[in-house]
């Protein structure tokens, strides 16, 4: 099937994480929403996967939660919590 220009310049290609099991089984680290079903290349690295679910997330909790952990930010919040 023949993609038209347009449909090629719409098309990007993404780099996603992922882990092999020892069946061959693919998991990707994270969501990939798509249109429909596409071709995939896979690239096997000689290492271990890492034992942390998102390095990312771990690294910010303490700088975020210096600005979540306060009396205003609770307060600005607190129309969401359900009345005690």
């Amino acid at each position: 099937m023949q993609m038209t220009l347009d449909e090629r310049e719409e098309t990007m290609i993404q780099t996603v994480e992922g882990v092999i099991d020892t069946n061959g089984v693919v998991r990707l680290l994270e969501t990939v929403p798509l249109a429909g079903a596409r071709r995939a290349l896979v690239m096997i690295l000689d290492e271990e996967p890492g034992v942390y679910p998102n390095e990312t997330a771990l690294l910010s909790e303490a700088a975020l939660a210096q600005g979540w952990n306060r009396p205003e930010e609770d307060a600005a919040w607190s129309y969401l919590q359900p009345e005690k």
